[in-house]
């Protein structure tokens, strides 16, 4: 007699367990669809909106580097470059003049 009595609760339990499942499953089935619309309705947008801010960003970035930055590294190297000729001339120069200034004679000749 407690036997069917435990079996029949069993049964019961599993039941409402089932029924609980089901309800459960129907809710994250909704929550999925829903997920799915945002995703498709807000999210890509804004991915695409994204893209053509990185686009606009790209070519700003380049157009910044061929007109202005990549003139401005010749015009430095180019004035670094002659200003390093200089110094070599004037040091040539000095050290020529004071060759000449000590009558021809070379230092530690004595």
């Amino acid at each position: 007699m407690w036997l069917t009595a435990i079996r029949d609760a069993a049964i019961v339990l599993l039941a409402v367990e089932s029924v609980i499942i089901g309800i459960l499953l129907a809710l994250t089935l909704v929550q999925i669809r829903k997920l799915v619309r945002l995703l498709r309705e807000e999210i890509a947008p804004m991915l695409g909106t994204a893209n053509e801010t990185l686009d606009t960003v790209k070519g700003t970035t380049q157009f910044v580097s061929k007109n202005v930055v990549n003139p401005l590294i010749q015009v430095s190297s180019a004035s670094a470059g002659t200003l390093q000729a200089l110094r070599s001339l004037l040091f040539i120069g000095r050290r020529v003049s004071r060759r000449g200034s000590e009558g021809g004679r070379e230092p530690g000749s004595e």
